[in-house]
This record gives C-alpha cells, sequence and structure tokens, in this order.
C-alpha cells in the first residue's frame, strides 16, 4: 500500500518533469541571451499572464521556435517584436507602446484614482457645506444653551477637586 502511496506521489507532484524543455542551438552566447529575453518579454497569446518562456501552450512553442529561426537568420530584436505584433497585436508586449489605442490601459488608473479623489472631496464638500459654520450648537434653544453651559461647568469643577 505505501507503494501505491508513494507512486501516486510522485506523479502527483513531479508533473513538471515530464514538461518538454525546448533545447535550441545558438550560434553565440549573444544570441542566447537575446532568446532568453524576448521569450521572457513577449507574452504567450493563448495564456493571458504567461510570457513565453513560461507558457506551455502549443503556441508558445511554435513562437518561441519562430524566435529561435529569427535570431538564428540574424533579425534585430526590433524586427523579431514587430513581426509579433503585426502577427498578434499589442497583446504579446508586457509593456504596450503609448499610443491612441492604448491610451486606457496607461492612463485609465490614474484616472480613475483622480475621479475617486475629486468624488471623496466633493461629497466631504457638500457634508460640511449642509451642516454650515457652527452647526453643533446654532440649533439649541436658549434654556438647551444654559443647561448645556451649566453640565459642562459642573464637568469642569469636578476635574478641577481631583486634583
Amino acid at each position: 500500500m505505501r507503494a501505491v502511496m508513494y507512486a501516486a506521489c510522485v506523479l502527483l507532484f513531479s508533473s513538471q518533469v515530464w514538461a518538454a524543455i525546448d533545447a535550441y542551438e545558438f550560434k553565440s552566447e549573444e544570441d542566447l541571451k537575446r532568446y532568453e529575453r524576448l521569450t521572457y518579454e513577449l507574452r504567450c497569446p493563448k495564456c493571458q499572464n504567461n510570457n513565453l518562456r513560461d507558457s506551455n501552450a502549443p503556441i508558445a512553442k511554435d513562437l518561441r521556435r519562430e524566435i529561435h529561426r529569427m535570431i538564428n537568420e540574424g533579425k534585430t530584436d526590433d524586427e523579431i517584436i514587430l513581426f509579433m505584433v503585426e502577427r498578434y497585436g499589442n497583446f504579446v508586449l508586457y509593456r504596450p507602446p503609448v499610443n491612441e489605442s492604448t491610451w486606457i490601459i496607461w492612463f485609465g488608473p490614474a484616472v480613475a484614482l483622480l475621479l475617486g479623489v475629486a468624488g471623496v472631496w466633493w461629497v466631504a464638500r457638500r457634508r460640511s457645506a449642509a451642516a454650515g459654520p457652527g452647526a453643533a450648537g446654532d440649533d439649541l434653544t436658549e434654556d438647551e444653551k444654559q443647561r448645556l453651559e451649566a453640565l459642562l461647568g459642573s464637568g469642569q469643577a469636578s476635574k478641577e477637586t481631583d486634583k
């Protein structure tokens, strides 16, 4: 029974062992570093938050192979990135360029924050304006004001006698 449990645990927790590993050869160490940087910077079109390096999706494997091919052909990083953007759009970039179609991505959070701060300020201002200046005691009658002062005065007297 222990052997079966051990085998089940090994299979369950070692699924990463069975994952395919890409083994590409490059002309130089610099090309290998470019490949690693590009596969880290480019997003998998299928996996929303994985880069090409970490994704096991078939399209990510194809794109890694394509990047390897283009690097060996002597294409620059900009040419490779342009190829990916033309094919899959700005979605493949973790840092899309600032243009008309990406303004909401770049400036949306700041605008939302400013609108939230302005909304809180506006509500607070309206509440303080509705309360009016000195609103805490203005609606008391003369009798209530005298009674309040007597209570406050007796509180002060008791504090002084405690000292």
